[in-house]
């Protein structure tokens, strides 16, 4: 070899390794970052055997990352609805004290200590009050499931503008990542934002994949609609104003193709699958069943004629905004448990008496018909008596919770509470399940792409003594070269 051969070698040599030492640097700086991948200093040779330069890639894996980008999704869906459950469950007080169900429990004993002593104004009182505590209690409950289905509402609106922002950003850097790759420039840097944006967007909504020529990138739902594909695709939702029992919410849109509700092409993963959920789907399942608690107690403590008449059946104790008829049967009516009330005929406060618990008369005072005392004898138990077992009576409900649609009035509560309980475990554990699965997913993909600094480091020494043989070879050819000089 000729000594400017042996020159040009070293110095090739020694920029190679500057290059490879510079790469190494980055991965040790990068190392804890989590978004920040292992790269990778190739050399590349020329025929001659010296260093033409060095190529800068990174340590990638398409399959575990696809693999990240689901666990991403699905653990997001499903923590959005276990913490949406739990608010629910929340609401209903500590082991559910203010539910419908410890209500109607609560009535139930104040009904069977008047009934020993249906003389008594205190146990009257107590019924009057146990009746108000239930009718809190559907209050209570109906407000908590539609504040979390407003909330879910205003999440959807928020991640869709998220989504929205986060394609805007990727068409952006995957732009830069195409002509450069085109221009054979180091786009190994963009690419990891490419992907930091792309497990931002996976947590929104489910997402697939593809790269194409020039690292070129097409995103699509886990559905199929296309979301990103040379430029972004619309995404939209229009919030609902105001969320009430009957009141449905709008679809998510992408490029006009509905990807949430019935119909269209609705995705299976994502924030948004959980929030929709959450907002149409057990929520509102809850809401129906309240609705039938309070159909089921207006039944249970409504008024008959006592005198045998032809008279129709109205509610007593309890009422609501259609009295003097009776909830109608064959469907669920939607609002009932934020619109059912005690009636004022029974309460002093309003006018009422507490007597007319006992005696009948709440559904129309000026209507003897409905008079079951109508002598006003003290020790008269018959109705307190009949309202009790009204309670654990048989009756069939348009929807069902853990107890069935064929049931009695506590029992359905009881279920009710069984139903919600359930479901809000169901999905606590399904969202602990994801999350310990995208952890693992997680630190799959970081084990392959990742930086492992014992690694940088022993790479890092390996540079230092190519450096020193290569810095060596420069003196060596130099004291020649000035040894020819010499001679000359």
């Amino acid at each position: 070899m000729s000594l400017s051969a042996a020159l040009n070698t070293a110095q090739s040599s020694v920029r190679a390794v500057a290059s490879q030492t510079a790469v190494v640097s980055r991965n040790i700086t990068g190392a804890g970052d989590p978004g920040y991948t292992r790269k990778i200093a190739a050399v590349l040779t020329a025929a001659d055997g010296s260093v033409r330069g060095v190529a800068v890639s990174r340590a990638s894996d398409q399959a575990l990352q696809d693999r990240l980008l689901r666990a991403t999704s699905t653990s997001a869906g499903a923590q959005v609805l276990a913490d949406g459950l739990e608010a629910i469950r929340a609401g209903l007080g500590t082991d559910y004290a203010r539910s419908p169900a410890a209500g109607l429990a609560s009535l139930r004993d104040a009904l069977q200590l008047y009934a020993a002593s249906p003389n008594d104004e205190l146990a009257a009182q107590d019924v009057l009050t146990a009746a108000g505590t239930l009718v809190q209690s559907l209050h209570e409950g109906t407000e908590a499931v539609q504040s979390v289905r407003a909330e879910a509402d205003e999440a959807i609106a928020a991640s869709v503008d998220h989504v929205t922002a986060t394609l805007a950003k990727f068409q952006d850097v995957n732009t830069a990542i195409v002509r450069g790759t085109a221009a054979g420039t180091d786009v190994t840097a963009l690419l990891d934002t490419r992907d930091q944006l792309l497990g931002d967007l996976s947590s929104e909504i489910g997402i697939t994949v593809q790269v194409r020529a020039n690292n070129d990138m097409a995103i699509y739902t886990d559905s199929g609609v296309p979301l990103f594909d040379k430029v972004a695709r619309s995404v939209t939702f229009e919030p609902a104003q105001a969320f009430a029992a009957g009141v449905s919410g709008n679809p998510v849109f992408v490029d006009g193709v509905p990807v949430t509700g019935e119909g269209g092409m609705p995705i299976r993963s994502g924030k948004l699958t959980g929030l929709v959920e959450l907002r149409d789907g057990a929520t509102v399942e809850y809401q129906r069943q309240l609705d039938e608690i309070a159909r089921g107690v207006i039944e249970a403590f409504a008024e008959t004629p006592a005198d045998g008449s032809a008279a129709p059946v109205r509610p007593g104790l309890f009422t609501y905004p259609g009295d003097p008829a009776m909830p109608a049967e064959g469907g669920v009516l939607e609002g009932l448990a934020a619109a059912i009330s005690v009636n004022p005929n029974a309460d002093p406060a309003q006018g009422g008496s507490l007597l007319r618990i006992r005696d009948g008369g709440l559904s129309d005072p000026s209507n003897p018909a409905y008079v079951s005392n109508p002598e006003g004898d003290a020790g008269f138990s018959d109705r307190i008596e009949a309202l009790f077992e009204a309670i654990t009576a048989a009756r069939s409900f348009e929807t069902g919770g853990a107890s069935g649609t064929d049931s009695d009035l506590l029992a359905f509560a009881n279920g009710s509470i069984g139903w919600l309980e359930s479901a809000r475990q169901t999905a606590s554990s399904d969202a602990d399940y994801q999350a310990a699965f995208l952890d693992r997913a997680g630190e799959a993909f970081s084990n392959a792409t990742g930086v492992n600094l014992d690694d940088e480091l022993t790479e890092m020494l390996r540079l230092e003594r190519s450096y020193q043989a290569s810095a060596k070879l420069l003196s060596t050819v130099d004291s020649m070269l000035a040894s020819l000089l010499e001679v000359a």
